[in-house]
């Protein structure tokens, strides 16, 4: 088995879409223009049920909505406000999108959104590495846009749950940000299912609570709903990995990063790692 990391956290620091680079600001520091919406600080989201599960804690309105088309690759880096690298390793990380309505979305109230899951990331074909590791070994988490979802503005829900201390109830850490982006296009496609945060999830899942998060072998069940049906084939999943269900090895959103080692459950779905700001 392997021994939880000391105590430390993160945010997301920058989002990159398709090629263009957007700082996100440090939280609790004096705001700067970004599409990324700041938190207060770098603690985690405690509970399930916390309101701040939406866009991370005491988010805030981001003053930027950045331009993004059907198919865009995202890639989020995580770290700390001094510049360190993300702490964890242990753990899943996905992405999900929820339209502003008739709002745009440096005005609209994540609180409200209805959100669809488009990638998740688990643990790697290995059977006991997460694709968190390759977070905390510094490499960008890569998340690939629905290929057929409607114009019009999104936030990109981006969270990583950390599981280190997952074996208490109640001991998982959630990191989620919210990143405003505007999609161009004319497609039209809709998701065939949405959530609530707070809502989607409850601390006794199983991919939130568990014991045997460091017993290498062990299946791991995602959170949350299965990847929606817009998602983008390079993102894709293959595997039904909704709650209640176990991973299948590999990765199912489509997500590249190169592997790093770590711990635990066996295998957690996911293609690209995909990691956005969002916020109440």
């Amino acid at each position: 088995a392997f021994l939880p990391l000391a105590a430390a956290h993160g945010y997301v620091t920058k989002v990159v879409i398709d090629g263009t680079p957007y700082s996100g600001n440090v939280p609790g520091a004096q705001p700067t223009d970004s599409p990324i919406r700041q938190i207060a600080d770098i603690s985690p989201v405690k509970g399930a049920q916390n309101l701040d599960i939406n866009c991370g804690l005491a988010a805030q309105l981001a003053t930027m909505v950045v331009p993004a088309n059907p198919g865009s690759v995202v890639e989020f880096f995580w770290g700390d406000p001094n510049q360190g690298n993300w702490p964890h390793n242990t753990g899943p990380i996905m992405t999900y999108m929820g339209a502003c309505d008739s709002s745009t979305c440096d005005k609209f109230n994540g609180s409200t959104a209805k959100w669809f899951k488009v990638d998740q990331l688990g643990i790697k074909p290995d059977g006991s590495t997460w694709y968190q590791q390759d977070v905390m070994n510094k490499e960008p988490v890569f998340v690939t846009l629905p290929d057929d979802v409607s114009s019009g503005g999104y936030l990109i829900r981006h969270e990583i749950i950390a599981l280190h201390l997952a074996v208490n109830l109640g001991g998982a850490e959630f990191y989620p940000s919210c990143t405003q982006i505007l999609v161009g296009g004319s497609k039209t496609g809709t998701p065939n299912q949405t959530v609530s945060f707070p809502g989607a999830y409850n601390d006794n899942d199983p991919g939130i609570y568990d014991p045997t998060v460091f017993d290498r072998g062990s299946p791991y069940v995602f959170p949350g709903p299965p990847v929606s049906n817009l998602a983008s084939p390079d993102s894709g999943t293959g595997t039904d990995v909704s709650s209640g269900s176990p991973a299948t090895n590999g990765s199912t959103n489509g997500s590249g990063t190169t592997p790093g080692n770590e711990p635990t459950s066996t295998n957690g779905s996911g293609a690209r790692p995909t990691s956005t700001p969002s916020s109440s």
